[in-house]
């Protein structure tokens, strides 16, 4: 699991004179090389590097030791993707596992090339899990299909039969009393949940148990955790497993996901119709990523689409062997879709792949756009210039 110390550790960094090399790479895909052929074709892109004259000495000796440790990397089945950064003579190695598939890249700098990691890390909601009865509660966090506990609360005060033995107003007074030590286990559970939620980086809350408990404790929870708050659960905990909390917070947290693309799709989908910026099926949102306008994409999972690129200007398309804004060649996409992702996260913007039925499904992508787009250039636009 990616922690927030080894996400700090990394966008911190600065090589000051020493360049660091970051590298992003896929786990197998089908039709896809081998691994080790494929770190070869990304080194030998900046292998010039490790002899221009223009660097200094010991900057080309970091970068020739960077690409011998990169050249020796294994495989990471398990995983969609890997994330190395390294520099030799700073000290740094950090290799991340990677949730989703990555492209391919690698690129040289003063500093990490964070932007590819934290784009995929925005669509992993980090999810506190309180498991709660009347006398305990169970801390722990869900992130990237993994959970780690954050710790337990004890109520140390018996509760006893002889406390709600008797009946009447005297037996009411009696309950309570009897109750007291249930509010007071609450309120010390929901001081150690607002406490993990001010020290971390948290967003979602998903409360678990019987019924009964969990309705009476989401009463205590303060506006500020209410809403964070995901989703509940039903679940014994007395004989829960890890297991069984993980697949109750899961649950939570995955409809709580399809609601959420619900409400973005919506948005998007208003925007459009409102006539503000937004853009809506593939021929819009490459024009859209062609001059750096969107600000959040929405991908429909799984959806693919054939199209070209230019590598000079950053032109996307869904044909055209003339790029119209360089005159330069284009490339083939066999799938300019994901293409049109990278080109988002590059320029700072959001990308959400989209899981739940909606009328995105129609469109592919769609998008928030930051401006309205300009008029497209007209093919004869580049021979004439």
């Amino acid at each position: 699991m990616i922690t927030a110390e080894t996400i700090g550790r990394i966008i911190g960094y600065h090589g000051g004179e020493m360049p660091v090399v970051s590298l992003y790479v896929a786990a197998g895909r089908e039709g896809a090389p081998a691994l080790p052929a494929r770190l070869r074709g990304l080194l030998h892109e900046i292998r010039p590097l490790a002899w221009d004259g223009s660097l200094d000495r010991r900057a080309r000796r970091s970068i020739r030791a960077d690409i011998e440790r990169l050249e020796g990397l294994d495989g990471f089945a398990g995983s969609g993707g890997l994330a190395v950064f390294c520099c030799s003579e700073g000290d740094l190695f950090e290799r991340v596992p990677l949730p989703r598939p990555v492209r391919d890249r690698v690129m040289v700098a003063a500093t990490p090339w964070a932007r590819p990691l934290l784009a995929v890390l925005d669509e992993y909601h980090r999810t506190c899990v309180a498991v709660v009865d009347r006398r305990s509660a169970e801390i722990w966090e869900l992130y990237q299909d993994e959970m780690t506990g954050l710790g337990r609360v004890e109520d140390q005060v018996p509760h006893g039969p002889g406390h709600l033995g008797r009946h009447g107003p005297a037996g009411d007074r009696v309950r309570n009393r009897a109750d007291d030590p249930t509010r007071r286990h609450y309120r010390t559970t929901v001081r150690m949940l607002d406490q993990l939620f001010r020290a971390g980086d948290r967003e979602l809350l998903v409360i678990g148990g019987r019924a009964e408990a969990v309705s009476c404790f989401a009463c205590f929870l303060p506006h500020r955790l209410r809403a964070r708050l995901a989703g509940t659960f039903e679940v014994d905990p007395r004989t829960a497993t890890p297991a069984d909390v993980r697949r109750g917070a899961e649950h939570v947290v995955e409809r709580y996901e399809r609601a959420e693309e619900r409400r973005q799709v919506a948005r998007v989908l208003d925007l459009a119709a409102a006539g503000r910026p937004a853009a809506l099926g593939p021929a819009d949102c490459l024009w859209a990523a062609s001059v750096a306008a969107i600000h959040s994409l929405l991908v429909q999972e799984g959806a693919t689409a054939a199209g070209v690129v230019c590598d000079e200007s950053g032109w996307l398309a869904a044909s055209g062997d003339t790029c119209p804004l360089c005159g330069r060649a284009t490339r083939p996409a066999a799938n300019v879709l994901g293409e049109l992702a990278d080109a988002v996260i590059d320029e700072g913007g959001t990308v959400e792949h989209v899981l739940a039925d909606t009328e995105l499904a129609g469109h592919l992508v769609a998008a928030e756009l930051r401006f309205p787009l300009p008029p497209r250039p007209s093919p004869a636009a580049a021979a004439s210039g």
